[in-house]
């Protein structure tokens, strides 16, 4: 007979791992289960560079009318929607790892950004957003002059 040591936190781990397995296939089918809205959140990279911030997100399978773009305030908002275009068999196997379903991503600009001089464009399922860095304010030197001399009479 061989003796086995138990350990019994590598057999929690497993019970964890397929209760996880199981409410991801209950929660994972298109457009969430039982009316549930799925949301995603798409990759976004945001940089500086020069005199703007460059914001960029991936948005594969988007086209331009399934993004919105919106400043308000001090906040800039891409928001939209992925549609889930298949057909489901109930009676076939299906995994679907793409996520689906409305999203939406805000950032905070900073103070004094001009937002009519906030541009976009997109191309092959990358939103790029240039946003102006705003304007310094810089400080203003003012001479000192001497007064001026009074005519006496």
């Amino acid at each position: 007979m061989a003796i086995v040591r138990w350990e019994p936190f590598r057999e929690l781990g497993s019970i964890q791992s397929e209760m996880n397995r199981l409410f991801n296939t209950v929660l994972d089918g298109p457009g969430g289960q039982g009316g549930v809205e799925r949301r995603w959140a798409p990759a976004m990279d945001l940089v500086e560079s020069g005199d703007h911030y460059v914001l960029r997100l991936d948005l594969p399978g988007l086209g331009e009318d399934d993004i919105n773009l919106e400043v308000e305030e001090n906040t800039l908002t891409v928001s939209g929607e992925r549609h889930f275009d298949q057909e489901v068999d109930d009676g076939g196997f299906h995994r679907i790892e793409r996520s689906y379903g409305s999203f939406s991503r805000s950032l905070t600009l900073p103070p004094g950004v001009n937002a009519e001089a906030v541009t976009a464009q997109f191309d092959r399922g990358v939103l790029e957003v240039r946003i102006p860095k705003p304007e310094e304010r810089k400080p203003r030197r003012i001479s000192i002059g001497s007064r001026p001399e009074t005519i006496e009479q």
